[in-house]
């Protein structure tokens, strides 16, 4: 009888140990699905800023191009021009570079009226490249001043 014991003995132990590695590992699991999540959510708002921050260029360059298109040498035919970076926004988009460019159309006749077409690009970034943080959006838009 006193055989049977030896053999039992330290049984409790080893699943003991067990029990612990596994509920470690749940845990973990739990601690890197949060913070995966967390993340997640951090770059959606970003992103979201970012498609803000664009459009904001786009919107300042549509107002440049309209009330003087020199201000943003906005060159008319062949290639957009060199990007020209925005003014800093205020608030939660001035973490954001913004590069505006600009692309000119020739004037064409209308209705009676002379129209020039702008092609506008706008690329807002945050962060650097290949990093977890980084963020770029580009917004394209056609507009038109008419003379």
């Amino acid at each position: 009888m006193r055989t049977m014991r030896k053999i039992q003995h330290g049984f409790s132990l080893v699943t003991a140990i067990f029990l612990l590695v596994v509920i470690a590992a749940l845990g973990v699991f739990a601690v890197t699905l949060s913070t995966s999540q967390q993340q997640g959510a951090v770059l959606d708002v970003l992103g979201a800023r970012a498609y803000q921050a664009a459009r904001a260029g786009i919107e300042w360059g549509a107002y440049q191009a309209i009330s003087n298109p020199a201000a943003i040498n906005c060159p008319v035919g062949g290639a957009a021009s060199n990007p020209v970076a925005m003014p800093a926004a205020p608030s939660t988009l001035a973490v954001f570079a913004v590069d505006v460019s600009c692309r000119g159309y020739a004037p064409v006749s209308e209705a009676g009226d002379t129209v020039t077409l702008y092609q506008m690009t706008s690329t807002a970034t945050q962060g650097a490249v290949a990093t977890p943080d980084y963020v770029e959006r580009q917004m394209q838009a056609t507009i038109v001043r008419r003379e």
